[in-house]
């Protein structure tokens, strides 16, 4: 089970409490279907890493994951952080959460039941986080902070209570449906529950636990102060269910109980201050907006950046890629999570996906998030597709079979209509890599509203992929691991610099055509790489994604626990930037021991698709030839250098 979800607003106006409750959000979404969490990750957008306002929000955000997550007891181990001007005034904070669960034992939001009890468990409410969701679906100017009393006040310490506590009622058998009081808080769960089975509630205020006095009706539907539940349990079975929570010190209050007539009436010292259909409540007005392609896109995909100049040292251009706080090294910010609670940690973050055992099995899971708003912006619906592919890849990369897909979807205010189209063309892109993949999407997020003064971010969806390992034994990460090891290359030669961190960093530009994507090469690209680490071929495994091959093969070489250098030939034609810093799908970097070459060859003639050796690992050094001619040779030591360092200078 698993699902992501955004708390962006929350995070610019008070980073740590906004990032903090954002853990705690979804963690809650997960454990209320009776699941319990093992992995958290986190896909981060920032702006100017240089500058301090950033560099606050960046501390306070990764400070309140890191104290949620460690506290709760669940491992943060993975997640992706990528910066543009466009974030400056609207930072990111997606958080995703992977939970276990027996099929046979799924719970869900609904109110069923005429005359069950409806309970309130957790924590008392507060003033704390009202107007939250209104805020979430605001822009912002320049007095964004003065919002900060809606952004709610984290304890994950009493969430750890209120897991426990929920998944042992749920065990009882007195529990019915159960929700998160998540987004406008009572008013939300106690329409939302009805709604979905066609039921009513009745619920009176005065029962609700609270820990400020002189709070109105409209305060105590509105709050959404964190870590409280909203119980549906069955008639007869109050008191066990007051008891279970009674053990972990938690309120268990009967507000109300389920009727039959599809209202939500609310009461207040016994009198009626809201009765509304739940209908009209949670499903909401259904909107027709006018959609446009944003002025100037054309143009922007035709600019052509191979009419600038070649770089004069290919090597002097890999290694301040590589120090770009995009593709360095985050382990300033992995390094704060606890990245092995629970032991089931296989591959800590910093390769291509993280892999979590599941205990009692042989069998593992691989899980990654993944998204880049340039190639989005240049073209929603192929950005979106690549996004899809690139998430699944990197599980694939580790040895998973891709199962499912969550997806956050941030955006500007869809009432602008180049928004809108961004929009329903990036969902377009999603649902035909998901078609082509095989691979369902379970669940997701939209976050609107994200601009500040007029600016928009770049569209992001931000795409999470769960895989599964048939053998956990059999993994693979990112990084050689000896010398003498053949390396291959799987996929098309088709690159762009368009969109690519390359022209980004060099010309500052966010413009050209991105690679052409063909899915059907994308499917069997993946199915290779999996094929490969299942029959225990292959020693390294690596997507080429920002950056192209050159940055894949420089992070294959100093990534992992030792330093395993790498001689490498590219026959591709072209200009040596395009041909190394280019970015396209479905290309992918396996290091094969030598014993293990005939059995792969003999696997890739099954597979169908573009491959060829390109080179061999071993030395000190990173040799990139092409043409005729070395267009890289740099010193490991340079490499690690630029790379570990070119986040972390702008944070520590």
């Amino acid at each position: 089970m698993f699902k992501i979800e955004s708390h962006n607003h929350p995070s610019f106006i008070e980073p740590f409490q906004g990032a903090a409750t954002g853990v705690g959000g979804i963690l809650r979404d997960i454990f209320t279907m009776g699941a319990r969490p093992i992995a958290l990750l986190d896909s981060l957008r920032f702006g100017d890493p240089s500058d301090p306002k950033t560099r606050h929000l960046i501390q306070g955000v990764v400070s309140g994951i890191s104290w949620y997550g460690n506290c709760f007891g669940c491992p943060t181990v993975g997640g992706e952080i990528a910066f543009a001007p466009e974030y400056q005034g609207n930072p990111l904070v997606n958080v995703m959460c992977v939970g276990l669960v027996r099929a046979d034992r799924i719970f869900r939001a609904r109110a069923e039941g005429l005359g069950n009890p409806v309970f309130y468990v957790g924590n008392k409410t507060g003033r704390d986080g009202i107007h939250g969701a209104t805020m979430a679906s605001a822009t912002f100017d320049e007095h964004a902070e003065e919002r900060r009393p809606t952004v709610q006040v984290g304890d994950p310490f009493t969430e750890k209570l209120l897991l426990e506590a929920c998944l042992e009622a749920m065990a009882s058998g007195a529990v019915i449906g159960i929700q998160d009081m998540g987004a406008a808080g009572l008013a939300c769960c106690t329409s939302e529950m009805p709604a979905r089975s066609g039921t009513g509630l009745d619920v009176e205020l005065d029962r609700v636990p609270r820990r400020e006095g002189g709070m109105t009706p409209y305060e105590l539907l509105l709050s959404e102060s964190q870590e409280r539940m909203l119980l549906v349990a069955e008639r007869g079975r109050e008191d066990e269910v007051r008891r279970i929570f009674e053990k972990w010190e938690l309120d268990a209050v009967a507000i109300g109980h389920v009727t039959d007539d599809r209202h939500l009436t609310v009461r207040a010292g016994g009198e009626i201050v809201a009765r509304v259909p739940v209908d009209a409540l949670a499903d909401g007005p259904r909107y027709e907006k006018p959609t446009a392609e944003p002025a100037g896109l054309a143009e922007r995909r035709a600019w052509n950046p191979l009419a600038r100049p070649e770089p004069g040292d290919c090597g002097e251009a890999l290694v301040t890629l590589l120090a770009s706080p995009t593709i360095a090294s985050k382990r300033w910010a992995f390094r704060q999570y606890d990245q092995q609670v629970g032991i089931n940690t296989l591959v800590l973050p910093g390769s291509d996906a993280a892999v979590l055992r599941v205990k009692g099995t042989r069998r593992a899971l691989a899980v990654s998030t993944d998204g880049n708003g340039r190639q989005v912006s240049l073209d929603p619906r192929r950005g979106a597709a690549m996004a899809v592919a690139e998430a699944a890849r990197n599980v694939s990369c580790a040895g998973g079979r891709p199962l499912g897909v969550t997806d956050c979807m941030n955006f500007g205010s869809p009432e602008r209509p180049e928004i809108l189209w961004q929009f329903a063309e990036a969902i377009e892109g999603i649902a035909d890599a998901c078609r082509a993949l095989d691979i369902p999407v379970v669940g997701g997020n939209v976050s609107f509203y994200n601009e500040t003064s007029g600016q928009a971010i770049l569209p992001t969806p931000v795409i999470g992929v769960v895989g599964v390992l048939d053998d956990a034994e059999r993994l693979a990460t990112q990084w050689f691991r000896a010398a003498g090891h053949r390396v291959a290359l799987l996929g098309p030669d088709d690159v762009s610099l368009g969109g690519s961190e390359y022209v980004w960093i060099r010309e500052r530009q966010v413009a050209g055509a991105l690679a052409p994507l063909d899915l059907e090469v994308e499917r069997r690209v993946q199915a290779a790489v999996q094929a490969a680490i299942g029959s225990d071929l292959v020693t390294a495994a690596h997507d080429c994604a920002e950056g192209g091959i050159a940055v894949a093969l420089a992070e294959s070489c100093v990534t992992g626990p030792a330093r395993v250098g790498c001689d490498v030939t590219l026959e591709a034609a072209g200009r040596a930037d395009h041909v190394l810093f280019g970015e396209g799908p479905s290309r992918v970097l396996l290091a094969v021991e030598p014993t293990r070459t005939r059995a792969f060859e003999a696997l890739m003639a099954e597979a169908a698709i573009p491959w060829r050796w390109i080179g061999t690992t071993g030395g000190d050094r990173l040799v990139i030839r092409g043409g005729g001619r070395v267009l890289v040779d740099v010193d490991l030591n340079r490499i690690e250098h630029a790379w570990r360092g070119g986040f972390e200078r702008h944070v520590a």
